[in-house]
C-alpha cells in the first residue's frame, strides 16, 4: 500500500512539472480586493499567546511535528505547499473525479482559475493588519522548508492563503459536481491539516481561513459574470459525463 501511494504521489508531482504555467494575463477576476469583506470585520483575532485556544495551537503544532515523521504525509504536506494554480488545479482534479484542463474541460477551468484567484485575494488585508508570526519563527525552529524559513516570516501568518485556495477551489468544483463535495472537502481539510505539519502556520489560521474561504464564496454567488461561467461550467460537465 506504502509503494502504491509513493508511486500516486511520483506521478502527482510529474503531472505538475509538466502543467503549462499560468501567466496573471491568463486570469480574470470577478471581483477585486475591496469588493469582498473585508475577514477584520468578519472574523476574530488570533488568540492572545496565553489562555486555552492558543495552547490548542500549540498542541496542534507539536502534532504536526509529528506527523512528519510519516513520509507520504509529508510528500502531501510539500506539494500542497506548492503556490502555483497549476499544481492545484492537479491535486484537485482528483478529488473532482475528472481532468480540469484548458483544453479538454475549457469551461470548469475558466470557471476554476478565476474564481479562487478571486477569492484568494480576502486573504491579504487580515495577513497585513494581524502580522501574526508563524509558528516555526515563534519556536525559533525551522518549517519543511528552512531554505523559505526567512522570507516566510517577513508575511503574517493568519489566516493561511493556501488553506482558502483549498477551501475556494473545493466550494467551487462541488457546485459543478456535487456528487464530489466530500471527497473535495475532505482534501480541502487535508491542505489545511498541512500548513500545520509544514509549521507554516497555526490551527487557529488553518480555522479562521476556511470560514474565510465561505464568507468570500458567498459573495461571489452575486457577481453575474461568475454565475454566468458556473453555468457553462455545469454544462461542460454534464455534457462530459453523458448527461443533458
Amino acid at each position: 500500500m506504502k509503494r502504491l501511494l509513493a508511486t500516486a504521489v511520483a506521478v502527482l508531482v510529474s503531472a505538475c512539472v509538466l502543467a503549462p504555467m499560468l501567466r496573471s494575463q491568463d486570469i480574470h477576476l470577478y471581483m477585486a480586493q475591496d469588493e469582498l469583506p473585508n475577514l477584520v470585520n468578519c472574523l476574530p483575532p488570533p488568540p492572545d499567546t496565553i489562555g486555552e485556544a492558543f495552547t490548542h495551537d500549540i498542541m496542534r503544532y507539536m502534532w504536526g511535528k509529528t506527523m512528519r515523521l510519516d513520509s507520504l504525509r509529508l510528500a502531501q504536506a510539500k506539494r500542497d505547499a506548492v503556490w502555483d494554480l497549476d499544481t492545484l488545479r492537479v491535486i484537485y482534479s482528483e478529488p473532482f473525479g475528472l481532468e480540469i484542463d484548458p483544453v479538454k474541460t475549457p469551461e470548469i477551468y475558466r470557471l476554476f482559475v478565476d474564481g479562487v484567484s478571486t477569492l484568494e485575494q480576502i486573504r491579504v488585508k487580515p495577513k497585513a493588519h494581524y502580522f501574526r508570526m508563524r509558528p516555526f519563527a515563534r519556536f525559533h525552529e525551522s518549517s519543511i522548508f528552512p531554505q523559505d524559513d526567512e522570507w516566510l516570516a517577513t508575511e503574517g501568518s493568519y489566516p493561511s492563503g493556501h488553506t482558502i485556495r483549498a477551501w475556494s477551489a473545493a466550494l467551487i468544483l462541488a457546485e459543478v459536481n456535487p456528487a464530489a463535495a466530500e471527497a473535495l472537502f475532505h482534501r480541502a481539510k487535508e491542505t489545511g491539516e498541512n500548513r500545520v505539519i509544514a509549521g507554516c502556520h497555526w490551527q487557529s489560521d488553518v480555522d479562521a481561513s476556511v470560514a474565510g474561504a465561505c464568507i468570500g464564496y458567498s459573495v461571489l454567488q452575486s457577481n453575474p459574470e461568475y454565475r454566468a461561467q458556473a453555468e457553462r461550467a455545469r454544462k461542460e460537465f454534464r455534457r462530459i459525463q453523458g448527461k443533458r
